[in-house]
């Protein structure tokens, strides 16, 4: 039975475009010269096709721009198509913006009443499952306190809790793996198979590849409007990570102020495994390093090369610098490398955005020679991560009497190592 079918859909948007023509003259005249000539058309989507069985899992990945979100918003019904046909047969619902219907003022308790009416849930539903979604957001000591009161992480993993205790035919989820910490995270994954074992039919949108890969039946990549390619997980996953090693470095997306001088130019930030080999994917605790390739096109005096892991919502999780960790850094005019290489990655199980910058050491963070976003790196399993960020690390035992304790220090006993 097929619960979800896009046949030949099309997606258009109308973007606006200043230029000199529309932007002089009266203002009676430049508005005419908007309405004939200041608009572009841009296709979000063109001539998608697809069906979801009922209970499969259908993963979509791409980069940024590629029409993932426009499908989720064409699905909920958020926007129309401009074209195409789209059946959908089932209850849907939707973890897209979790905790989006939240009033600040009131407690948590009242806002999973407003935010699960919001979602379609009956008020004896919410009864019947509001402590199973205290617990599971784990903010039952908070659950009295108005929202505006909980920090980030509470008010979305109350948004998830609430948002993963709907029992929908269909059920469309857009990166909200990235809610809170590595063991809630495995909380909602173990949530959404539980669904899916149910016989859910679930669409999940994510940078996480390694979530994709392991929730998901069939996944298919979204270049450009238009399905690239479409298969099994590990195939097109696979196929995703050999493109994006592939392409070149793009643009930053964040707000920086980048030298219109130029004085030197990111050539490619490079993911390299414990082989040598570009890739996109890591086991937590595995071996990274992160080639930055130049171009100086005058010798530079006392720069810095920086290397920033973002998560996909743009938060900075880690900042390195030569400026920090080797000191001074002269670059003659020409080509060069420098690698960043970390022994054990200790990101949490997630997607992350490599960016990297050349600057003058002593500059503002946000001033930058050039600036470039290098790839995505997806974090799958590998050791123990409990919290943000892992860091290497050994334990040592010593003699706790303080006149020996330097001694110790240097001769205790290694009990564990990672």
């Amino acid at each position: 039975m097929i619960d979800l079918a896009f046949e030949r859909v099309s997606k258009k948007y109308r973007i606006f475009r200043e230029s000199e023509k529309t932007n002089g003259g009266p203002a009676v005249l430049r508005k005419v010269n908007r309405m004939l000539s200041g608009w572009q058309d841009f296709w979000a989507l063109r001539d998608v096709s697809f069906e979801v069985e009922r209970g499969e899992a259908l993963g979509i990945i791409g980069q940024n721009g590629a029409g993932k979100s426009t499908i989720l918003k064409l699905l909920y019904n958020i926007t129309t198509p401009s074209k195409g046909e789209i059946r959908i047969n089932g209850r849907l619902s939707a973890l897209i913006e979790v905790a989006s219907g939240f009033h600040p003022e009131l407690t948590g308790r009242e806002n999973a009443y407003l935010n699960g009416s919001l979602l379609g849930m009956k008020r004896r539903e919410i009864n019947a499952k509001l402590e199973s979604i205290v617990d599971f957001a784990g903010v039952s000591a908070f659950i009295d306190t108005p929202v505006k009161r909980y920090s980030s992480g509470m008010y979305l993993r109350l948004g998830f809790a609430i948002a993963a205790h709907l029992d929908p035919d269909i059920l469309l989820l857009d990166e909200v793996l990235a809610v809170g910490d590595a063991d809630f995270q495995a909380k909602c994954i173990a949530r959404i198979n539980q669904l899916k074992q149910a016989g859910t039919t679930i669409v999940f949108v994510s940078h996480n590849l390694g979530a994709v890969e392991s929730l998901c039946d069939r996944v298919f990549l979204l270049r450009q409007g238009e399905i690239y390619k479409s298969g099994s997980a590990r195939q097109v996953i696979s196929d995703y990570e050999k493109m994006l090693t592939e392409m070149p470095t793009g643009e930053v997306s964040h707000l920086t102020s980048v030298s219109e001088a130029r004085e030197a130019e990111i050539v490619s930030v490079s993911l390299l495994n414990s082989e040598a080999r570009k890739t996109t994917m890591f086991p937590a605790g595995a071996p990274v390093t992160i080639a930055v390739e130049y171009l100086a096109h005058q010798a530079l005096e006392d720069v810095a090369i920086e290397v920033y892991f973002y998560s996909v919502f743009g938060n900075l999780h880690s900042h390195f610098s030569t400026s920090t960790d080797g000191g001074r850094l002269d670059i003659a005019q020409g080509p060069g490398v420098i690698e960043f290489f970390c022994p054990e990655i200790g990101l949490e199980v997630a997607a992350f955005n490599v960016e990297a910058s050349i600057k003058y050491r002593n500059s503002d963070f946000r001033d930058h020679i050039d600036h470039r976003h290098g790839a995505i790196i997806n974090i799958g399993k590998g050791k123990p991560i409990h919290g943000l960020f892992h860091s290497a690390h050994t334990w040592r035992r010593r003699d706790a009497d303080p006149s020996v304790m330097n001694r110790s220090a240097e001769t205790g006993d290694k009990i564990l190592s990672e």
